[in-house]
């Protein structure tokens, strides 16, 4: 798959260019913040997802003016003149009908004008971190602090803080260089500047075509709130909530991607996946419970119990991440997942439990517990109920029975777990032999001494 680059000219006269890549129905996607058509092709994560979201569609992608391959010296900036950008993307290649997708908090405003302008034309309207009035972003002084604090250093690319592995953040250093040389600090100080001021408020009004609308709960720039708002106040919108407090699209590329051809309707051929072909080799069984899920609802209500579940999700998934684990499927109180070394599974098992506790301690109102099980085997991989791959058999049902056995803040395993980590350094105490549900024969246990490991 290759991007061919174009350019185009505004009607004010500014040089816009645009790539194209991939087959089928146009989708536009408006990015809110200077880019860089070339560098973001070559820089290998940012590629991934671009040609994830090409997967069944024509990507349109362009540079907004003032950055990357588009007129270095754009005269005025200003909101109107953003439009006037896409407008000439989609006028120069005769888009009839196009779905408009904008990822990250500064698109939202532009395409939804847009799509407001034009609802003859975009047929979908498709974002993430939605909002309507910049000035419920955040404080005028912070707002301020923000803006001040662009214009010198440019956008903030660090993760939010997050407990992200060697990989993502080497992403996000990437991420922070191809801004660098997409444009001026000036530019992005006044971009930024720009859309902390802005009200689409009657624009959304105006839309009427099918929407999109995707938002992290826990997202650090655009409260959760914003979003939901928005989707509230457009008619035919489906809202999709993330957990990751991380806006960044490459790090839960999967379930964007799968959101948008889903909304869309897009089939394309499945991704060969260690899960989705027959499982002829041995992999490591990881689930997670959250100890007296039922109660701590009965405790704490709704909406703080769901606060615990929320930050359980993180910390599990940011450990999975950083060790190689795949997500099977949420299990309601847990996660499942499958790794293809038992010292991998391990290794992950130790961070969650570590993280968990330090979490617990920066927030002591939070009663967040875990259980660890973790079994190997040679799992059968069939689609589940949902059409995705899912793992099924013995060597599952006797990880998901090891949970059970699990207490708070534990990490217990097979046999089979202990010996194929034997001389990786993990300190396994025998918990001994155990009746589990469903198996005729005990089963010894071992508990992985997570607190004492260097």
């Amino acid at each position: 798959m290759e991007q061919e680059l174009g350019f185009c000219t505004t009607s004010d006269g500014i040089s816009i260019a645009y790539a194209t890549v991939g087959e089928g129905p146009p989708l536009v996607y408006a990015n809110g913040y200077p880019g860089h058509l070339s560098s973001e092709w070559d820089t290998r994560h940012s590629r991934a997802l671009i040609e994830d979201l090409a997967q069944g569609v024509t990507l349109v992608r362009y540079d907004m003016r003032g950055s990357g391959l588009s007129d270095r010296e754009p005269g005025e900036l200003s909101f109107d003149n953003w439009l006037l950008d896409l407008e000439a993307v989609v006028d120069h290649l005769k888009l009839e009908s196009f779905a408009l997708l904008g990822l990250g908090f500064l698109a939202g405003p532009i395409i939804i004008t847009y799509a407001a302008a034009h609802p003859e034309r975009v047929s979908h309207l498709i974002m993430s971190e939605g909002y309507m009035r910049g000035e419920e972003l955040t404080t005028p002084e912070r707002g301020k602090a923000m803006v001040d604090y662009i214009s010198l250093y440019g956008f903030p690319v660090s993760g939010g803080g997050t407990d992200l592995s060697a990989e993502d953040l080497q992403n996000f250093q990437a991420v922070s260089k191809i801004q660098t040389q997409a444009a001026s600090l000036e530019v992005q100080g006044k971009l930024v500047r720009t859309l902390l001021e802005i009200d689409v408020t009657s624009a959304v009004e105006k839309i009427s075509m099918p929407t999109l609308i995707m938002h992290g709960h826990d997202d650090q720039v655009v409260p959760f709130r914003l979003g939901r708002n928005l989707a509230a106040a457009i008619r035919q919108s489906k809202f999709v909530p993330f957990d990751e407090s991380v806006s960044a699209p490459w790090l839960r590329q999967e379930r964007i991607t799968t959101a948008i051809r889903d909304f869309l309707g897009i089939e394309v051929e499945a991704k060969p996946t260690p899960a989705s072909a027959p499982a002829a080799d041995v992999y490591t069984i990881l689930f997670t419970d959250i100890e007296s899920s039922t109660e701590l609802t009965q405790q704490l209500g709704d909406a703080k119990a769901q606060e615990v579940v929320h930050a359980h999700n993180q910390i599990v998934r940011h450990a999975l991440r950083a060790h190689g684990g795949d997500e099977i499927k949420h299990t309601g109180d847990g996660i499942m997942a499958s790794f293809s070394s038992s010292s991998g599974a391990l290794n992950c098992a130790v961070a969650i439990q570590r993280a968990v506790a330090a979490h617990v301690e920066e927030h002591p109102d939070m009663p967040l517990s875990i259980y660890i099980g973790l079994n190997a085997g040679e799992p059968v991989a069939e689609d589940g109920p949902d059409g995705r791959a899912d793992l099924f058999g013995t060597a599952v049902q006797l990880a998901s029975r090891i949970c059970d056995k699990a207490g708070a803040g534990e990490i217990l395993v097979s046999n089979v777990v202990r010996e194929l980590a034997a001389g990786k350094g993990f300190l396994f105490s025998d918990r001994g032999a155990s009746e589990l549900r469903g198996f005729e024969d005990p089963v010894r246990l071992y508990e992985v001494s997570w607190k004492e490991r260097e």
